[in-house]
């Protein structure tokens, strides 16, 4: 267990994300900062190889000047050289007095004619294809202790008295080599920095200008006003930021929406639900003064409270179906497929007493029609518009449900025998609180019934049915697709 005196630890801080200037200036100067100094070793390289093939054809040259110094008496393996080489001979070939030149005439034998015999002997062979037009081979090595170039020229020897091959060896120190060397690559990497800053000096300068527009969001985001849910505007925006833009634009108005829902919400029940429980209240102190008989108050209590009670739950259906209607939009998902006609038959069952109580003509006529919709929603559009139609029917009428399929949607008809719609009712009967009796309903019914048909993609039709040019009836057509809604949702029409 932990000591209670110990301290806590300090929570890991979370690690920040890399900016997009960071990124951008990383993925591009590291790249050419890594190309850059592999040209610059490269170019190291291949200039001290030009370098060494070009004092190798001096040391070639030293070695020839030499061979023009040597006599032979005799012949091939009794052919004895003889050299004269005063060491002032090769003065001509050191540079600047930075380097030093040694060298050594032997026989093929390996027997000294002249030079430094301290010089080591050549034991390697003559490449097949030499860089000259000569038995010349030049390697590295060391002489008395400092790294030496050396050059081996076979060189053969003809005079008047004789006939033999030289082995001439000339070694040359290498400082004027490295220093030469270093020079260039002092000046190679002094134009590079040049070319890196250069580079790095664009390549912010570049940054920084394509990542203005972002920046420019970003403070523009900061300083709207608080609930300001409008559309950005950009039009100077790279095309890389218009669809991150666009989905910006999207979810403003998806929230702008979500909010104008919730405020009506709020603003509707606040004025729906002050209504009843004044009511409620009145008839409590009613009740409490004894202005009227108890078994009356309590039923007019009763009658309230179930009122209020429809009122909050239809409010509650409604929000809950533009909730999901949001949702859909946001994420089109299809949801698992119900079955319309078994779910009506439940809800005429659940409403058997009411209809038993109307002594209502009852029937129904149903067929399999798979809907790819929430259950809920199917019950909820269903109970409504039942409820609706026993709520107006006069006593002892008749009420006929019919489910079917008619080609990709399933319909579901309801014909009662009540007094139908007038003209002008028809024209707002879908809109929230549009009851035709403000005493009988709330008017959210039918609203809810539209909003659930809208959002499965459907159509909602009410309309008269006519005897002999009289009203006798109101038909409610409901048509939803079998098939999840990819489209815009219809209108819904009322005759």
């Amino acid at each position: 267990m932990r000591d209670p005196g110990l301290p806590l630890p300090a929570p890991a801080r979370a690690r920040q994300p890399w900016s997009l200037r960071r990124q951008l200036l990383t993925g591009i100067l590291v790249p050419v900062i890594l190309f850059i100094g592999f040209n610059t070793w490269s170019l190291y390289h291949q200039t001290l190889a030009a370098l060494n093939t070009a004092y190798d054809r001096t040391l070639l040259a030293s070695a020839k000047s030499i061979s023009e110094q040597l006599d032979v008496t005799g012949y091939d393996e009794s052919a004895q050289l003889h050299a004269i080489v005063p060491y002032s001979a090769l003065e001509i070939f050191e540079a600047d007095n930075q380097s030093r030149m040694f060298y050594r005439v032997s026989t093929l034998d390996g027997e000294m004619v002249s030079g430094f015999g301290e010089l080591p002997m050549w034991h390697g062979v003559i490449p097949q294809r030499p860089p000259y037009a000569a038995l010349v081979d030049f390697y590295d090595a060391q002489f008395r202790g400092r790294p030496v170039r050396m050059a081996v020229l076979l060189q053969p020897v003809a005079s008047a008295k004789g006939r033999g091959m030289a082995v001439i060896q000339v070694a040359e120190t290498l400082e004027l080599r490295e220093t030469l060397a270093l020079q260039i690559l002092r000046t190679t990497l002094a134009r590079q920095a040049l070319l890196v800053a250069a580079v790095a000096l664009i390549v912010i300068f570049v940054v920084q200008r394509a990542t203005q527009p972002v920046r420019q969001l970003s403070s523009d985001l900061r300083s709207r006003p608080r609930g300001d849910l409008s559309p950005l505007s950009a039009p100077a925006a790279p095309r890389e930021l218009q669809p991150l833009l666009e989905a910006i634009n999207q979810l403003m108005l998806r929230l702008r929406q979500l909010l104008s829902d919730q405020k009506r919400f709020v603003r509707d029940a606040s004025h729906q639900l002050r209504t009843p429980l004044a009511v409620l209240k009145a008839q409590l102190q009613s009740a409490q003064r004894g202005d009227v008989p108890a078994e009356q108050a309590f039923e007019e209590i009763g009658a309230t409270v179930d009122r209020a009670t429809r009122l909050a739950n239809q409010m509650l259906a409604l929000a809950k179906v533009e909730q999901l209607r949001q949702e859909d939009s946001a994420e089109p998902a299809s949801p698992a497929p119900s079955l319309l006609d078994e779910v009506v038959r439940d809800v005429a069952i659940e409403l058997s007493p009411l209809i038993a109580e109307q002594d209502i003509d009852f029937s129904i006529d149903t067929e399999p029609c798979p809907v790819p919709a929430h259950e809920w929603m199917l019950r909820e559009l269903t109970r409504n518009l039942l409820h609706n139609a026993i709520r107006h029917m006069p006593a002892a009428g008749s009420l006929h449900i019919s489910v079917h399929q008619a080609g990709s949607q399933a319909v579901l008809s309801l014909r009662d025998s009540g007094p139908g719609i007038d003209s002008d009712l028809a024209q707002r009967l879908f809109q929230p609180f549009s009851a035709g009796n403000a005493r009988s309903g709330s008017g959210l019914g039918l609203a809810i019934c539209h909003e659930i048909v809208q959002t499965l993609g459907g159509a909602i039709e009410l309309r008269n049915i006519y005897r002999q040019g009289l009203v006798c009836g109101l038909h409610a057509h409901v048509a939803i697709p079998l098939q999840p809604a990819t489209g815009k949702h219809p209108a819904p029409r009322a005759q």
